[in-house]
């Protein structure tokens, strides 16, 4: 028999044994089985694109020491109380210095905020104006301003309730977070950016990631710096160890925000402790400024902070200039920011860094942003590097002339870049000896400012937490089959669908077997 004429017997075969009750039983089960599995598929796949779209927004305010910044965020408007959805989707920086800085005249705050404001209204559809909230989250600056002056903090916060009681938007209030609270908002930011506490598993679902560890969150502001971590040890009753709740699970942060330490502030104090040790009330030297570079500066500048009271000089005058000489010595520059670290206060203790303060071994990656960023990215540095070649960048750009300087920043700004070198030296001396990072861990310290198109701030955490957009208990994206269930039903059915088949081509072959013997019993047999 030729192939083609075999084939056609056996397909005739198999046809008159699958029109028998067996194999019509085994079809039907088979193409049952076929649709269920393609029908649970499909709706798994496809629940989260049936739910109706719309958008939700939030503004958050990051009141700091030195400036403000209005961040909007955007997520599904059905998925407001699930996870992993929300985006940062606009950013703009309020012209003029922190909300502090409006001390004496807080009726003026208004027209800074305006332009922002009539930005985030052009980004905001109209109709959802009146539904979306507004917080705003003082820092540093104004928990100074409250330690120094607490009547003028209150009017400073209330000029902005007044303000944005004439918005269209849903105001939520003005609040002073504490230093813990900052450090652990930015913790949480840093995490929640880079998928830490939820990821997508193969059922587009979201669960807890297998064994991944968080990152610690490094802030730099400009009147105090946070460090957050979880310790090597989690049980461990440190001072300064928080419980956070998120999804289910517990994490036990170690925060501590040390005031009087962010960028400004500090630079503040070296000042105020150059012209204490000078011989001259007027003219000064730092070896922190570029060489050849000279400014005046009033004593209120620089003496009249809470942070600079313990340096300011007998004769006091807060309207008296001072010119500061830049050197630009490296060495001399970095001797002089390590006074402003009191290591005395530990007395040798090896969990005590700084301060007095306790604080556990730093442990696991770490993300570095706010000053931190901007201090790397004049250094011309990115992302992780060795602490040699921070420290041969810092070497280098701290000895170059003020004329020199010009050439080197793609964006020149005189008040930041006569104090890139100092900002270069007070990071060196914050990471290595404050918290103790060495040649060993310091390339686990990723310097960065965003992740996708979402800043690495205090500002996100704060809404989360403050929305319940990230709930204690773990509320995920619920689907038609929970990912166990929908794996069963699959795998059974799948299995249903391969046993009907092997059992029609057992029908089939045994079939074509019993005719060939039937042929061969006929021609065997006698006439």
């Amino acid at each position: 028999l030729s192939p083609f004429t075999f084939l056609k017997c056996f397909l005739f075969s198999c046809f008159r044994m699958l029109t028998r009750t067996p194999g019509v039983v085994a079809q039907v089960f088979l193409l049952l089985s076929i649709a269920l599995v393609i029908a649970i598929a499909v709706i798994q796949i496809n629940q989260q694109q049936i739910l109706s779209p719309g958008l939700k927004y939030g503004i958050v305010f990051d009141a700091g020491s030195s400036r403000t910044t209005v961040y909007v965020y955007e997520w599904p408007a059905e998925k407001e109380n699930d996870t992993g959805v929300v985006s940062q989707t606009f950013k703009c920086n309020v012209k003029g210095p922190g909300i502090s800085s409006y001390e004496s005249n807080p009726g003026a705050l208004a027209k800074p905020f305006d332009d922002c404001v009539n930005k985030v209204k052009e980004r905001i559809p109209v109709h959802l104006h009146k539904n979306t909230s507004v917080y705003l989250g003082a820092t540093a600056g104004m928990r100074l301003l409250r330690l120094q002056n607490e009547t003028a903090a209150n009017e400073v916060l209330a000029s902005i309730q007044n303000y944005f009681r004439a918005q269209p938007f849903e105001f939520r209030g003005a609040q002073i977070i504490t230093g813990p609270e900052e450090g652990v908002y930015g913790w949480i930011t840093a995490n929640y950016l880079m998928g830490n506490f939820l990821e997508r598993n193969l059922w587009r679902t979201w669960v807890h990631p297998y064994r991944k560890e968080t990152t610690g969150a490094l802030d730099l502001g400009g009147a105090s710096t946070q460090i957050s971590f979880i310790p090597e040890d989690p049980q461990e009753n440190f001072n300064s160890t928080f419980q956070v709740k998120l999804y289910g699970y517990n994490y036990n942060v170690y925060t501590h925000s040390f005031q009087c330490y962010g960028r400004d502030e500090a630079e503040k104090r070296l000042l105020a402790l150059l012209l204490q040790k000078s011989n001259s009330s007027s003219n000064v030297y730092n070896p922190c400024y570029p060489q050849n570079y000279n400014t005046a500066l009033t004593m209120k500048h620089f003496s009249g902070s809470l942070c600079t009271q313990s340096l300011r000089p007998a004769n006091y005058y807060p309207n008296h200039l001072v010119n500061f000489h830049g050197t630009g010595d490296p060495g001399l520059c970095q001797e002089m920011v390590s006074l402003l670290f009191n290591v005395t206060a530990c007395r040798g203790r090896e969990d005590c860094l700084f301060n007095g303060i306790h604080q556990p071994k730093v442990k696991g990656n770490f993300v570095a942003f706010s000053g931190f960023y901007y201090t790397i990215k004049a250094l011309n540095l990115s992302g992780h590097f060795s602490l040699a070649d921070f420290n041969s960048s810092m070497w280098f750009f701290c000895s170059q002339s003020w004329a020199q300087l010009r050439f080197m920043l793609p964006k020149f700004e005189e008040l930041y870049a006569r104090s890139y070198c100092f900002s270069a030296n007070f990071i060196y001396y914050l990471l290595v000896h404050g918290y103790n990072f060495d040649a060993e861990t310091w390339p686990q310290i990723h310097f960065q400012k965003e992740v996708g198109n979402s800043s690495i701030a205090w500002s996100l955490g704060y809404m989360l937490s403050l929305t319940n957009m990230i709930p204690a208990e773990g509320k995920l994206i619920q689907l038609p089959l929970k990912p166990s269930l929908f794996a069963g039903l699959l795998v059974f059915f799948t299995a249903t669908a391969l046993l009907c088949l092997l059992f029609l081509v057992y029908l089939c072959v045994v079939s074509r077997n019993q005719k060939n013997i039937s042929r061969v019993e006929r021609v065997f047999i006698p006439e």
